[in-house]
């Protein structure tokens, strides 16, 4: 089968990962992945939610949002429909334990880290790229709290990637776009740590079901993809 731009079914979309997207956060990036842009800005504050106060652990959360011409049509804003939609809520609680899982709590000490996710274009793998985005933006401020000596040294403890695969006219793909995405089979959406182990997983069969052998198969898409990612994920720090 041929991919609507040309990749093999085990690629990866063209990504890069540009640090420094804005000017006041802690931590800030612009992710890309193909025609799907997220920023992720981090924010350090001197403070827990009112369950951790007196508990010397600190706390790693996030919030998402699509911007109204993320899409091919206007979306509304969530202000003005006074409340948060379903799919934006379920979409920054991933993000939230996905970013979790790279911090030892305990040694960020009573203080929190917001990851802000804005989708300013939409093509497929939004929560995907802001997982692997905002784990960037989350490296760089918790950097930035031992290079003003906040801290001794960082709270991190993993890296974190994530990466959606499908299975689209029974053929099992790495890194849907929106096109796949909408016509796929089953949507499956992978987070791991640098060693493999994983973080979350989402399956569904949207139009169909699958099988432990496509299951194995999938698995081991997002296992190469992710690991193209994590490469990534350094370099871009290390710079």
């Amino acid at each position: 089968m041929n991919r609507c731009d040309g990749r093999a079914r085990d690629q990866l979309r063209p990504i890069r990962i540009t640090k420094h997207f804005t000017k006041y956060a802690e931590g800030s990036v612009l992710i890309e992945c193909g025609d799907t842009k997220v920023i992720c800005n981090a924010t350090v504050e001197e403070n827990v939610p009112p369950f951790l106060k007196g508990s010397g652990s600190g706390w790693v959360t996030a919030e998402y949002a699509m911007l109204p011409r993320a899409t091919a049509s206007r979306n509304k804003r969530d202000i003005q429909k006074l409340k948060r939609s379903p799919r934006a809520t379920e979409i920054q609680r991933l993000i939230g334990r996905a970013l979790r899982a790279a911090v030892d709590l305990d040694a960020l000490g009573e203080r929190s880290i917001t990851i802000d996710c804005d989708v300013i274009q939409a093509d497929g793998g939004t929560r995907t790229a802001a997982i692997t985005g905002g784990y960037v933006a989350l490296a760089m401020a918790c950097q930035r709290l031992v290079e003003e000596g906040v801290l001794e040294r960082t709270p991190l403890c993993h890296s974190i990637s994530a990466v959606s695969v499908g299975i689209v006219d029974g053929v099992p793909m790495l890194d849907l776009c929106y096109t796949e995405d909408s016509a796929a089979e089953v949507d499956m959406n992978i987070v791991v740590n640098e060693t493999g182990a994983f973080v979350e997983l989402q399956g569904t069969g949207e139009h169909g079901t699958f099988d432990r052998a496509q299951l194995e198969e999938l698995l081991a898409l997002g296992e190469k993809g992710n690991r193209e990612l994590q490469v990534l994920q350094h370099s871009v720090l290390a710079e």
